[in-house]
């Protein structure tokens, strides 16, 4: 039986899980979580009983279900060992994870659509605001992770060495969020050369905003490209 993706086409944290799966070579069914429409399908108590915090994604794998997307990757990389998403090293894998972190824990909760949802409907703040407050803390995050990555030996092709890992998988949604915010990715020469690398890759290409059957808009990415 292949797993159930619940999914939603411009989530971040539901990308991350679509490279996962498609790096590495597992099948699976995408159902589509509307996030705006009619108020949400997230919030509905269908959903609810399935994942109780009313997010994206969530994984069924048999009679398991997983929520979380960092914690769904690490279960598709303890389950299927090849290809790695992650260094042998004890110490290579922490900074690969810390990375990573940094992008799904520092950056994106702050960022995603019930957060900017909740600045406007709740504390009425204005579309400019708001937008400010989005490309803050993006810029904030990317700064960090540009200085981080422009030295490090480790650094190849992908964040780490050859391969597409853990990094790139969180990596890239993010980027696609700033290039729809119609962000300067300018001063982040590294973080785009790894970003671009990544999207030659079908992994990457399939689990992008356009290619999800729920699609409602165009890639962000082509303009820059």
């Amino acid at each position: 039986m292949k797993p159930k993706l619940y999914s939603f086409w411009r989530s971040s944290a539901a990308f991350r899980v679509r490279i996962a799966l498609n790096l590495k070579g597992i099948n699976y069914d995408i159902f589509p979580v509307h996030l705006s429409k009619d108020g949400g399908d997230q919030l509905s108590e269908t959903y609810a009983n399935k994942n109780p915090n009313r997010l994206v994604p969530l994984l069924e794998d048999g009679h398991n279900s997983l929520h979380q997307s960092v914690a769904i990757i690490e279960y598709l990389e303890e389950i299927h060992a090849q290809p790695a998403l992650l260094p042998k090293l004890a110490i290579d894998r922490a900074w690969v994870r810390a990375l990573a972190l940094d992008i799904a824990s520092d950056i994106h909760p702050i960022d995603n659509l019930r957060v900017l949802r909740y600045l406007v409907k709740k504390l009425g703040i204005s579309t400019q605001a708001k937008e400010d407050w989005y490309q803050h803390w993006i810029s904030v995050g990317l700064d960090s992770l540009e200085k981080r990555l422009i030295n490090d030996q480790r650094v190849g092709r992908f964040v780490y060495g050859d391969q597409p890992g853990l990094i790139d998988i969180c990596l890239v949604p993010q980027i696609f969020n700033a290039l729809s915010a119609k962000m300067d990715m300018s001063p982040y020469p590294t973080i785009m050369r790894i970003f671009n690398e990544c999207m030659k890759l079908p992994a990457f290409i399939d689990a992008s905003w356009e290619k999800q059957i729920d699609a409602e808009g165009p890639n962000p990415t082509s303009a820059y490209q």
